[in-house]
């Protein structure tokens, strides 16, 4: 893989640099670096696929500039997959904040997309939906109102080396560990970067990008074929907060729940996974 920039949209990436193939985009989370899709990118390269994963806007070596509100961040993903792809539709794969965005994506331009792999997070109406049946996901999910504390978070975060992340780490995926150069890894990135990262999170302070990601979520259903992978233990978010998202989706949809898998499942489970998404990709 090769570490390329976009100069027209900031954007720092990895790349497999097959051009002529068929492009898919994959976007990691939080807190997280594109490592994350190694063993993907593998299995996709083998699969005759362009495979670009990019550092996220606000992830040093990409622009730190913002804003970081998830539409537009996918406004930004466009811009790349127009100067990857500019005329054949692209396959998407988006973990945690990856999804997110990924789905703002999807439902604004469809036509640009021929499939999409989501995984960890859900489609966001069914996250609303279901955290009022199920409320203890609001205990899983208080780092988000500490994000928003900014003098509070940003000391935090950074303390004794970025201790909190490896503890979020080891909460979501429970017994999983990425190893240290993993970490050494994210923790230069994330040092390169705050607050930048923390700010996707600041973001949903403002009632108007509230507002409008409501309105377009509530547009109409995601008619991309979708795949849809979340870790049975999970403890980010909780599995029930995925039920019922397939009404939320018109084209061909499928959920998978994998047991022995925390929020990371991409690198728990990634036979499983990988399997599940190049399977799908060649599919659609």
């Amino acid at each position: 893989m090769h570490r390329l920039r976009s100069e027209s949209t900031g954007i720092s990436y990895l790349s497999n640099e097959a051009e002529d193939a068929p492009l898919v985009i994959c976007l990691h989370g939080f807190p997280n670096i594109p490592r994350t899709w190694r063993l993907l990118t593998e299995d996709l390269r083998d699969g005759g696929y362009h495979i670009v994963s990019p550092w996220m806007p606000g992830y040093a070596p990409s622009s730190l500039d913002g804003p970081f509100d998830a539409l537009s961040v996918a406004r930004m993903i466009l811009e790349l997959i127009d100067e990857l792809s500019p005329s054949q539709p692209v396959r998407i794969v988006g973990h945690d904040w990856g999804s997110v965005v990924a789905q703002c994506a999807i439902i604004q331009w469809p036509d640009r997309f021929r499939a999409a792999a989501l995984l960890g997070v859900p489609h966001i109406l069914a996250v609303e939906e279901n955290v009022q049946e199920y409320p203890r996901q609001l205990g899983r999910s208080v780092y988000m109102g500490l994000f928003q504390l900014p003098a509070l978070s940003d000391r935090l975060v950074k303390l004794r080396d970025f201790a909190y992340i490896e503890r979020l780490w080891r909460k979501w995926s429970p017994g999983f560990e990425p190893g240290e150069d993993y970490f050494d890894e994210l923790k230069l990135c994330l040092r390169s970067s705050m607050p930048a990262p923390l700010k996707y999170y600041r973001s949903l302070r403002s009632p108007r990008v509230v507002t409008e990601m409501r309105k377009l979520l509530k547009s109409g259903p995601i008619v991309v074929p979708t795949i849809y992978l979340h870790g049975e233990n999970d403890a980010c978010i909780a599995p029930e907060i995925a039920r019922g998202q397939e009404a939320h989706f018109t084209a061909l949809f499928e959920q998978v729940i994998l047991a022995d898998a925390g929020h990371f499942v991409h690198l728990e489970r990634p036979e499983e996974v990988n399997e599940a998404i190049v399977g799908w990709f060649g599919a659609h």
